[in-house]
């Protein structure tokens, strides 16, 4: 399983369009057995799941996330739970652990007024 995490100095980054960088971690048998950054050079909102799914990344871990990128990452079959605000290998263990809090309704609203990514968290389980 590979998992992806909006990254920015060893944190959640809060903008899944906006991310530089993701750290992915190749997991077996619920044991972290690799990570490696992966730049974005760029790729923006939609593109990004693409990119992802070009990595045969399962999962994505991150903070605020807009409709239509989520939409496109249900359309690549990458599993969502957003609104986490962790530091990113915590975040990870403890998804691997099944103990993940996220939001699965997140919605990164700042374009509207107002941005309230990562309420109303509740567990991610696999």
């Amino acid at each position: 399983m590979k998992i992806a995490v909006t990254y920015e100095d060893g944190k959640i980054f809060q903008h899944f369009g906006h991310t530089g960088q993701f750290k992915i971690y190749e997991a077996e048998e619920n044991q972290i057995v690799d990570t490696w950054i992966m730049d974005t050079n760029g790729h923006g909102h939609g593109a990004l799941a693409g990119l992802l799914k070009e990595a045969h990344v399962d999962v994505l871990i991150c903070g605020g996330i807009g409709g239509g990128a989520q939409a496109a990452l249900a359309q690549a079959g990458i599993r969502l739970c957003g609104g986490v605000s962790l530091d990113a290998d915590e975040a990870v263990y403890a998804f691997l652990e099944g103990k993940l809090e996220y939001d699965p309704d997140v919605r990164c609203s700042h374009h509207e007024g107002g941005h309230s990514c990562g309420e109303d968290k509740k567990g991610c389980h696999r």
